[in-house]
């Protein structure tokens, strides 16, 4: 049992025990504690659709059994963490894509079989969604990094150039999923010269808290929670991505300070997105702490 002098990673183990779903009691044990990479995949395969998609809460702010984007992104994230993105899982994954993307050739983030079922009230659902760089830059991206070469990803990724190019007004999330295309796309000197734009656009309209003793003076992007800022390990989750050279070495090691410091008395990280049903903020904490455990560890801090 952890005490009141254990370790981050120690007081995060207990919490993960205590309060996490299957998945990501599997996802940690894999992380952190030399668990098999093959009972994640056993865990994760439990939220599988037939049409090959994902669905049943994977995502905890869309409920319900069908098929989502979102569920599947979430899907292939864990495979990627595991190694796991090849073969005929990811082959079938890659014909649901094909299957609900719009006519751009790209995805909505939030498909019509949605209706009838629960979903976050900031997550509407409309018979003819526009296919949105939030869904598909992620998708694209890690399908790219992972060297999946399959039909869908020509137009997604022509789509996703696109909307990259013509970003200008923006928000937090958005630029995350735009960064997580950058980071795996193969035009390496593109990407580069996008990230590049896109970071002057986040700095010049304060869309990251750079001094987070000061959090409360940045503004809050429209239709977010109160408090829902977001910081420089949000957009560079790893000291490779594009994002890093966005920010000082000072301004990433205070926003790292800040993130340790966020982890609660009882071993777990917060959200702080807005919390519209109780069980969404108890499946989605566990979520949260396993990425900034991971964040945390990619910068090289000591966690145990």
């Amino acid at each position: 049992m952890a005490g009141n002098g254990a370790t981050p990673l120690a007081r995060a183990e207990q919490f993960i025990w205590l309060t996490a779903r299957v998945l990501e009691q599997r996802r940690f044990a894999h992380l952190f504690l030399g668990g098999s990479a093959d009972i994640v995949e056993t865990a994760l395969a439990a939220y599988r659709n037939e049409d090959g998609g994902y669905g049943h809460a994977l995502e905890p702010d869309l409920r319900g059994p069908v098929s989502q984007p979102l569920h599947t992104a979430h899907a292939l994230s864990v495979l990627d963490s595991i190694g796991g993105c090849g073969g005929l899982r990811v082959e079938r994954i890659c014909r649901y894509l094909t299957d609900v993307s719009t006519k751009e050739g790209a995805l909505p983030a939030l498909h019509p079989s949605q209706r009838g079922y629960p979903a976050a009230p900031f997550i509407t659902a409309v018979d003819d969604p526009p296919a949105e760089l939030l869904a598909t830059g992620p998708v694209v991206g890690l399908l790219h990094r992972n060297q999946v070469w399959h039909a869908w990803l020509f137009r997604a990724t022509d789509f996703c150039w696109a909307a990259v190019d013509s970003l200008e007004q923006s928000h937090p999330y958005e630029i995350e999923a735009a960064i997580a295309f950058l980071d795996g796309v193969p035009d390496r000197a593109r990407a580069e010269s996008a990230a590049d734009r896109l970071g002057q656009l986040v700095r010049e309209r304060r869309l990251v808290v750079l001094d987070p003793g000061r959090r409360a003076e940045y503004p809050v992007a429209a239709g977010y929670a109160p408090g829902e800022h977001h910081f420089p390990y949000d957009y560079a989750r790893t000291p490779g991505s594009l994002a890093r050279r966005w920010f000082s070495d000072g301004e990433v090691e205070s926003a790292l300070d800040h993130l340790a410091a966020e982890q609660k008395e009882d071993g777990g990280w917060p959200v702080n997105w807005r919390e519209w049903a109780p069980g969404t903020a108890l499946e989605g904490r566990p979520i949260v702490t396993i990425r900034a455990l991971q964040t945390l560890r990619a910068y090289g801090r000591r966690l145990g």
